[in-house]
């Protein structure tokens, strides 16, 4: 390299060091004071979380706040993985508009997913799995185009697949198994439907498995209904008692026949009854 190359290269460094760094961001400061007061943090991990930290979560590329990560004096990751971290996700996580990745995954965190995390236009990164997360999936994490992948495995989530998921043409990892999900499985996410690919299934059984009224390709496809113990039971019961009851009526109808023709005179009664006395 020559002698000017290198001065200049020498200088550019020089600038960068000494260029003051970003302002920080009040959209950041909102969106990590927020979730630090959602959570119950019974390990510590989250020590150093402070409300003075909050104020300045980034410094250009570095942040000392643990599980965030920054670019350019934003945060645009955040690892919080097996921390035992307890409580809800609040709406404001939505602030940290530069958000992405979100890793909240192994943790004990409950309630709903916000349907607010969809103003996380960049984000490429979801995995909240193996938490306690209730309530239906969001149909407007649809509007993250650029999501990646969405790992919701192991926690309580209930209702359909929003079929909106589907249109997420950058989705190559997604996993909601192991919740309490209903329904058909989204056609657009049975099937690839571009590519040499066309037809064979986009995500394979095991994304969806342990959910006991979600069907349809690559699951098995839904099950008539059958009767349940209880119905199968009253049948039986129900079936015998009719039973008993028509045997006995019909027992009582023979009786009843029977006493009529015993007590009815015969001819040999008739024939006496016409003969004078001697």
């Amino acid at each position: 390299m020559s002698r000017p190359a290198h001065h200049h290269l020498l200088l550019l460094a020089a600038a960068l060091l000494l260029s003051p760094p970003c302002a920080a961001d009040p959209d950041d400061e909102r969106c990590l004071s927020s979730l630090h007061r959602s959570l119950s943090d019974p390990s510590g991990g989250l020590r150093n979380w402070t409300t003075s930290s909050f104020a300045a979560p980034c410094v250009g590329f570095i942040s000392n706040l643990q599980g965030v990560t920054c670019n350019n004096g934003r945060v645009y990751k955040l690892a919080l993985p097996g921390l035992s971290l307890a409580g809800a996700l609040p709406p404001e996580l939505s602030n940290c508009t530069n958000l992405q990745s979100l890793d909240l995954s192994a943790n004990a965190l409950s309630g709903p997913i916000p349907a607010a995390l969809s103003a996380l236009l960049n984000l490429a990164v979801l995995n909240l799995s193996a938490n306690a997360l209730s309530g239906a999936i969001p149909r407007d994490l649809a509007a993250c185009a650029y999501l990646n992948v969405i790992d919701l495995h192991a926690n309580r989530l209930s209702g359909p697949i929003p079929d909106e998921l589907g249109l997420l043409v950058r989705l190559s990892t997604f996993d909601v198994s192991d919740n309490r999900l209903s329904g058909p499985i989204p056609a657009l996410l049975a099937n690839r439907t571009t590519g040499a690919a066309a037809g064979a299934a986009r995500f394979n059984a095991s994304s969806f498995a342990g959910n006991k009224d979600l069907y349809g390709y690559p699951l098995p496809p839904m099950r008539p209904r059958g009767l349940s113990v209880l119905a199968i039971v009253g049948i039986g019961l129900g079936s015998g008692l009719l039973s008993l009851v028509l045997s006995f009526s019909a027992v009582c109808l023979w009786l009843r026949a029977t006493d009529r023709t015993a007590t009815m005179p015969g001819d040999d009664a008739k024939i006496s009854h016409l003969m004078p006395d001697y």
